[in-house]
């Protein structure tokens, strides 16, 4: 059975609630509220409220419901994997730019190019999940990377307009398309497809016990 879904319609909903957490976010920021939840520094610091954390919990969404019609993986251990060997790509960059003593400049297009590649080795597991990943991506981090430019232009002292100690002083678009627009297209969606195959994939081999468990019908 074929996938009937429109990728639109299925991420749709996830869209939305993602474009309501980054709004809280924002506001959460700019009232002040509790740091641990809304946290202003630079990258966010792992705050509580942001939509990093909606990525596992889409990415199982999204392979229960290409599971439902039929267009699972070929194997779930092999998602699992290129999704591992996918996300592997990150942090071989980094320490490779380390290695190197490369300057932050440096790093950023060689971590945008290996966060792409890392995502299409861990689309290749399953491919269906791997577009809608991609789209829902494309849907969560194009408002961020806008919600950075106004935040930059606005000086609102958010984490969305801040760049790393190290980064040199540049003019507003300068300075937004390499920390908002570059990351936000690149690492960011790569991330998701990484990670949302991941926990896709572990939702398809506990699918598949799951059904292999279950006792024939007559």
């Amino acid at each position: 059975m074929k996938n009937t879904l429109p990728v639109g319609r299925l991420i749709l909903v996830p869209a939305l609630i993602t474009l309501a957490v980054t709004a809280l976010r924002l506001v959460g920021e700019l009232a002040r509220w509790n740091p641990t939840f809304f946290s202003r520094q630079a990258g966010g610091a792992g705050a509580i409220v942001g939509i990093v954390w909606l990525v596992p919990v889409f990415g199982v969404y999204f392979a229960r419901k290409l599971l439902a019609v039929g267009e699972g993986p070929a194997g779930g251990g092999r998602a699992f994997g290129l999704g591992l060997l996918g996300l592997a790509f990150v942090p071989a960059a980094i320490f490779l730019g380390h290695a190197l003593k490369l300057s932050f400049m440096a790093m950023l297009p060689i971590l945008a190019v290996s966060s792409l590649l890392g995502a299409f080795v861990a689309s290749r597991g399953w491919p269906a999940l791997g577009r809608v990943l991609g789209a829902y991506g494309l849907a969560a981090r194009i408002p961020v990377a806008l919600l950075m430019l106004v935040a930059m232009k606005a000086n609102w002292g958010t984490h969305y307009e801040l760049g790393p100690p190290q980064m040199p002083a540049m003019g507003l678009i300068a300075k937004w398309a390499l920390i908002g627009l570059l990351p936000q297209l690149t690492f960011w969606i790569a991330f998701t497809v990484m990670v949302g195959a991941i926990f896709g994939a572990v939702a398809a081999m506990i699918g598949g016990r799951a059904r292999s468990a279950a006792p024939a019908v007559a």
